[in-house]
């Protein structure tokens, strides 16, 4: 007989953003997994590398990413705390941000689940109407339509 509970692979990397749809998937996952002890849970936050020519200089680039680093820490350090808070053990919850080249977003998000094999991504789904997301479409639905080998939480 297979033991599933030693066997299944609980990890969660839950890609998130400043909007409020990402914190709501950051509560999410408090709510529904709070006090359910074995969890490991990745928070991360993909920053776009800016093109070439965006900034007319390399000090002026270093200074935004500088600024927007300090931004992006202060945002996972405080979506860490409401897993904290809903009983995940600090050891258990990490944060990441990573600067890379995205063609897409959920392309940066899949590669980082690929390379570390987490077994559910969560994301929160962006307020795009229908017409926006046919047209341009979403991280959450391009990530639910390429992921494989994971399970994906949609959060609205």
């Amino acid at each position: 007989m297979i033991n599933i509970e030693k066997n299944f692979n609980k990890s969660i990397l839950i890609a998130v953003d400043e909007s409020e749809n990402a914190r709501r998937a950051v509560s999410y996952v408090a709510q529904i997994l709070a006090g359910i002890k074995g969890f490991k849970v990745l928070i991360l936050h993909v920053i776009r590398q800016p093109e070439e020519d965006y900034f007319p200089t390399s000090s002026e680039k270093n200074r935004w990413l500088g600024q927007y680093k300090l931004k992006v820490d202060a945002m996972l350090k405080d979506y860490r705390q409401i897993l904290i808070r809903a009983g995940f053990a600090s050891e258990d919850v990490s944060v990441r941000s990573t600067l890379r080249y995205c063609p897409s977003l959920a392309e940066c998000i899949l590669a980082e689940r690929d390379q570390s094999g987490y077994s559910t991504i969560v994301v929160g789904r962006q307020g795009l109407s229908r017409s926006e997301e046919f047209l341009f479409g979403s991280v959450s639905s391009k990530i639910v339509n390429h992921a494989r080998d994971c399970t994906i939480w949609v959060v609205e």
